[in-house]
């Protein structure tokens, strides 16, 4: 589809507003951190963007880290003044420091998109609102969702896999994991509401984090349209499981839904509805591809260490051996899948599941010396703390046994964020990604089709062809 001539115009007019501010901050301040805001207007965009379509991300960091001898240092990407805080010290300032000196930030797409919830907000309402979100959380609730994870996955593998000689990794899990979502987040065992809200969510994605042009041809509208889709739908279900609770017929802990509806904050004010559409929106957003990404990196690596698989299959054997027939994996099971989980855990440090992510300065403050504008964004970054030899030797080298023991120091290893930012669902997603590990090597043996497949980032790594993989049956 053309894009309309109107984009044209209303970008440049962005461009040049960015650009003017930039000039602004740029003039105004002393004692900046060192670095270079790059070209007028687009800044050092272009050398981000491509060192993350190249698959290594950590690169556009590593080399001004090296030129210019500092843990911090000045940027410009896509129009915004940026200070990247580099390493396990800048981690820990920006993730203890939330509410303070620094909140969330993410583009302007995503906050017009998502609307108002937990991503948008900030200080006391965005406490408020994690801890309502948080209770949902609990290890009961976790405990029931073992049984849950293993039964799809079962079925998934079943109905998806069995039988197939090659198939496309990456595609054919993002259908599992937002399945997955559907289930445990919003009770949802439709598949014909499942397909619909899956076909909205991908193009929902395609837009959410891009220029925010609001006209017919462009990403962003797209994405728009299609979360407006998505609330639509889940304004129905909300509607359903309002009138299943007034009946009871529904539990108050079944899913986030019935949990935000039955459940208030600190005064008892129940979230609005609009805003539990929207929560349920944003975690779909920032749990589903992140998932997807560890599962088909977790079959990547395997395929490439048979050493180390070969030790994955044996500690899952056991486990499988212990079961009855037909039995569920359950909650104790995953505490014996040690091994396994130093792997993973491995996997995402090779290749972090999100590259990092923003801040934005409340006040000016100092850091290392250095002045921090109040209004300038921050960055932290998971792919170059973790490819970091001071803390990691060898760290292109994979090597499970760094997680044995205490494991890494503290802030050197930040798949999930960290502080009141943390990934909400990290016990949830840990139970994911441990249930379809011990499935996927009990039952099927794999190779790669291509190799040297290289890996890109949008957001989160990729593989460029979808990791397409051969399979057959284990032994």
């Amino acid at each position: 589809m053309q894009v309309p001539t109107l984009v044209v115009p209303a970008l440049a007019l962005l461009l040049v507003l960015a650009f003017i501010k930039l000039l602004k901050l740029k003039t105004a301040r002393r004692n900046l951190p060192p670095g270079s805001f790059g070209w007028p207007i687009i800044g050092e965009s272009l050398e981000f963007l491509l060192c993350q379509r190249g698959g290594h991300p950590e690169k556009f960091i590593q080399d001004r880290m090296s030129k210019y001898d500092s843990p911090v240092f000045k940027t410009s990407v896509l129009g915004e003044p940026i200070a990247i805080l580099c390493g396990p010290a800048g981690n820990k300032f920006l993730f203890s420091n939330e509410g303070k000196k620094v909140a969330l930030w993410w583009p302007s797409s995503v906050e017009k998109v998502l609307g108002r919830c937990l991503v948008s907000k900030a200080g006391h309402e965005a406490r408020s609102d994690k801890k309502m979100l948080m209770s949902f959380f609990n290890p009961e609730a976790l405990m029931r969702s073992v049984g849950v994870i293993d039964e799809m996955t079962k079925d998934h593998l079943r109905t998806h896999w069995e039988g197939k000689d090659q198939l496309e990794a990456y595609s054919i899990l993002k259908q599992h994991t937002f399945d997955l979502a559907c289930r445990l987040f919003m009770g949802i065992t439709d598949p014909q509401l499942v397909s619909r809200l899956a076909d909205h969510f991908h193009v929902f994605l395609r837009g959410v984090v891009d220029l925010p042009l609001n006209v017919p041809g462009t990403n962003f509208y797209r994405s728009k349209k299609a979360a407006d889709s998505i609330r639509k739908e889940l304004r129905v279900l909300v509607k359903q499981r309002r009138a299943e609770l007034e009946k009871k017929t529904a539990s108050p802990s079944q899913d986030i839904i019935t949990h935000l509806l039955a459940n208030g904050d600190e005064n008892g004010k129940l979230m609005p509805e609009a805003e539990i559409i929207n929560n349920v929106l944003s975690l779909l957003f920032a749990g589903h591809d992140t998932s997807t990404s560890t599962l088909v990196f977790i079959i990547k690596y395997l395929s490439e260490l048979p050493h180390v698989l070969e030790k994955v299959v044996a500690e899952q054997r056991e486990i499988a051996a212990s079961k009855a027939r037909g039995e569920l994996i359950q909650w104790g099971d995953l505490q014996k899948m040690r091994y396994s989980w130093n792997v993973i855990s491995e996997v995402m440090r090779m290749t972090a599941p999100v590259y990092g992510a923003f801040r934005e300065a409340l006040v000016d403050f100092t850091y290392e010396g250095y002045t921090i504008p109040k209004g300038w964004k921050l960055h932290w970054s998971a792919c170059s703390t973790h490819r970091d030899p001071d803390y990691y030797p060898r760290s292109l080298t994979f090597d499970e046994s760094r997680f044995e023991g205490s494991g890494p120091s503290p802030y050197t290893y930040v798949p999930f964020g960290g502080g009141p930012r943390m990934c909400l669902g990290l016990e949830f997603a840990r139970a994911e990604l441990l249930v379809f590990l011990h499935n996927l090597v009990d039952g099927f043996q794999w190779s790669l089709v291509h190799p040297d497949e290289k890996i890109i980032y949008h957001l989160m790594p990729i593989p460029a062809k979808g990791l397409p993989i051969r399979l057959r049956p284990r032994d």
